[in-house]
């Protein structure tokens, strides 16, 4: 549930916020999860470490070979290419779509891993079923957390999330999160915790949408028809921006489904592949429809589900 950066080192009196959370939770944090906190600190720092001086390099290296024609370039292909080195290579620019968020309103979903094997988040293209496999966003629970709560403005005591929440600190088992560093064991912090999302959602109709606010830009995938889908990032900051109706926001591509890739390369290779993949992405547009796997059946939404649109700036 990160919304914002902060630094790692971002200390305050009772406790650590952890990696990738925003400033704004720093009133939430408690020490005595403070051990879990480092820890994910020190996984996250790993993590990055390990991709720094080992994924990058390598990738570069194959991506080389790939883009020379090299003998082992089918197979550098076929594992799918390093998502990290395609962005390099490209620019975050080429990989940024601009999308009305009301449109964008299908998640791709992986199968589970005992019918498909899931591929990797660092390969840019993809196999298998997941962009026939679909879930609505607009019945999903980060774009129904953001819409109570815009509803329940100055009562949050009222929301089902501060329920379960309640429910959870009577239970003597309150909801933390060692990622944003929040331990929420009073009602107070509670509403806290919920009135930063609410704040969150009231800077984004002040001031419009700011990419550099979030952790990750918010990803998206290419199906096999050209379709763009939503991978699992940048949920909240999505829920918002179709709350309040902006009429367009920055997505980045993080995955090309195969068949797609293969579609629009035409047996191209190298640098020449990139660019036909590149010049076509601008010509894809978000997926509404139901995907044909779906397990959830499709709910029906009234004409006027969305609200007006509330944009301030």
């Amino acid at each position: 549930m990160q919304i914002g950066k902060a630094p790692s080192s971002q200390r305050t009196a009772k406790g650590l916020l952890g990696p990738g959370a925003d400033n704004a939770f720093a009133p939430l944090v408690d020490a005595s999860i403070r051990r879990r906190v480092i820890m994910a600190h020190v996984v996250s720092h790993t993590q990055r470490t390990v991709q720094r001086h080992i994924g990058r390099p390598l990738g570069r290296v194959l991506m080389q070979r790939w883009m020379r024609g090299q003998s082992p370039a089918k197979r550098v292909e076929s594992f799918g290419l390093s998502r990290h080195i395609v962005e390099e290579v490209l620019g975050e620019h080429a990989l940024t779509l601009h999308v009305d968020p009301r449109k964008l309103i299908r998640i791709g979903v992986h199968a589970p891993r005992d019918i498909e094997k899931r591929p990797s988040s660092l390969a840019f293209i993809w196999d298998g079923t997941w962009d026939q496999r679909r879930e609505d966003l607009r019945v999903g629970t980060r774009y129904e957390l953001i819409s109570e709560l815009d509803d329940n403005r100055g009562r949050l005591e009222q929301t089902q999330r501060y329920r379960y929440l309640m429910r959870r600190l009577r239970e003597g088992r309150p909801w933390a999160s060692h990622q944003l560093g929040v331990l929420l064991d009073t009602p107070e912090k509670i509403r806290g915790y919920l009135q930063v999302y609410l704040d969150f959602l009231d800077d984004m109709a002040a001031t419009g949408f700011d990419p550099g606010r979030g952790k990750d830009p918010i990803g998206v995938a290419i199906t096999r028809n050209g379709t763009i889908v939503k991978v699992n990032r940048g949920l909240h900051r999505l829920a918002m921006a179709q709350r309040l109706g902006l009429p367009s926001i920055p997505v980045q591509v993080r995955h090309v489904h195969r068949l797609w890739w293969e579609d629009v390369t035409a047996g191209a290779t190298g640098s020449r592949a990139l660019e036909k993949m590149a010049e076509a992405l601008q010509r894809c547009v978000p997926e509404e429809n139901p995907g044909p796997l779906d397990e959830r059946p499709e709910v029906d939404l009234p004409p006027d589900f969305w609200p007006e649109p509330r944009v301030h700036a």
